[in-house]
């Protein structure tokens, strides 16, 4: 896992700069008002599927832990609260929504576009194994976990912890599948339905906040994913104080831009 998520962090960086070329080329001459409109509407083609291809090698830079996270305090349930409408969306008119906030505010130090990214994937997830309909049950809850829990998941920790959880009444996930699914590229779904990345971006997103995550599913009944957050005891009291500009100065300053691909 690690050699792969290196390989595909190493690839993403790579992918990108390509991506701006595309994306920087295609927004200049969308610019230009005198082309005829049918050249617009290619244009503008390009520049969604190079949007669609930024997504992706997002997804390969989360997976491989390069991504830098903008981490801060933040409430587990106002992030699930505001993922809510979002969430109803995505999901079909037979697949109901259930959420159940635990009875207190939980504190995590996270990135909030992340865990957002999380509640996304896993509902995805849970949607497409519910092809007759189902429910989705999303739920917070504060957990101590202590030394006899950490022997039977080596990936645990002592102390205090935020659980999330992500359960379906979906079709299960079959015993053989069951310890790949977090593999990128794995995936079961027919050929342009899915890149396989959703659960290893999961995966790479709750180790990158040193939480672990546990899977229990069965056929025919559903499945269930728990995601475990170091908890924080308070908010951060102090927030970042913004310089307050009044003069702009300058005018004729000389901007440097070292990059080592010409294309760029």
């Amino acid at each position: 896992m690690e050699s792969i998520g290196q390989l595909a962090g190493g690839v993403a960086h790579d992918f990108n700069n390509i991506l701006t070329v595309i994306q920087g080329h295609a927004s200049m001459l969308r610019a230009r008002t005198s082309l005829p409109d049918e050249i617009k509407g290619s244009i503008n083609q390009i520049l969604l599927a190079a949007e669609r291809a930024t997504t992706l090698t997002r997804q390969l830079l989360t997976f491989s832990r390069k991504q830098v996270a903008q981490s801060r305090v933040l409430d587990l349930n106002e992030v699930v609260s505001n993922m809510t409408k979002m969430l109803k969306h995505i999901l079909r008119a037979d697949v109901s929504l259930s959420v159940k906030y635990g009875s207190e505010s939980f504190l995590v130090r996270a990135d909030a576009g992340m865990m957002e990214q999380v509640l996304m994937n896993l509902a995805i997830n849970a949607r497409d194994a519910m092809p007759i309909g189902g429910k989705l049950i999303i739920s917070t809850s504060d957990e101590c976990i202590g030394p006899e829990y950490v022997q039977l998941n080596p990936q645990g920790s002592v102390g205090d912890f935020v659980c999330l959880s992500v359960a379906d009444t979906g079709e299960g996930i079959p015993p053989e599948n069951l310890a790949r699914i977090f593999e990128p590229f794995f995936t079961t779904k027919p050929v342009g339905q899915g890149t396989g990345l959703g659960l290893a971006t999961v995966y790479g997103i709750v180790r990158q906040h040193n939480g672990w995550l546990t899977v229990y599913s069965e056929l025919g009944k559903g499945t269930v994913f728990r995601i475990y957050l170091p908890a924080v005891k308070e908010r951060e009291d102090k927030k970042m104080e913004r310089p307050v500009i009044k003069d702009i100065r300058g005018g004729n300053e000389t901007i440097l831009l070292i990059e080592d691909e010409a294309p760029l």
